[in-house]
C-alpha cells in the first residue's frame, strides 16, 4: 500500500497544498479533511500542487468536486499546478480542464488568484 501525504503553506490569503504519494478511496479522506479544515478556517483560495503524486482514483478525482461548488460560492477557487503528463491526462480524459485552472507551476497559480 502507497502512502499519501498531505502538507500545507499559507502564502498570506492562498492555502497550497502538497500532496504526495497515491490518491485513492483510501486516502481521500485524507485530503477531504485537509480541505475541510481550510473551508472551516475560511480560507477558500487553494492551489493544488501535484508534482509528488504518483496515482490518483476516481475517488481522489471526487474529493475535488465535493468541495468546487462550496469554495466558489465564497469567491475562492481550486487551482491545480505542477501534474505530471500522466496525472494530468486522467484529469484530461473527464473533461477537468475545463472545470478547473489547471496550470504549469505553483507560482502562476498564485499569480492568477492575485490578477
Amino acid at each position: 500500500m502507497e502512502n499519501f501525504n498531505v502538507n500545507r503553506i499559507d502564502k498570506e490569503d492562498i492555502s497550497v497544498l502538497y500532496i504526495s504519494g497515491f490518491l485513492d478511496a483510501h486516502t481521500a479522506p485524507e485530503l477531504e479533511e485537509a480541505i475541510q479544515k481550510l473551508i472551516d478556517g475560511q480560507r477558500y483560495k487553494l492551489v493544488i500542487n501535484f508534482k509528488d503524486l504518483s496515482y490518483i482514483s476516481s475517488a481522489g478525482l471526487g474529493v475535488f468536486m465535493g468541495f468546487i461548488e462550496q469554495i466558489r460560492e465564497h469567491s475562492g477557487d481550486i487551482k491545480m499546478s505542477n501534474m505530471t503528463p500522466k496525472i494530468f491526462r486522467v484529469f484530461d480524459l473527464l473533461g477537468f480542464p475545463t472545470l478547473y485552472d489547471i496550470v504549469e507551476d505553483e507560482t502562476l497559480a498564485i499569480i492568477k488568484f492575485r490578477s
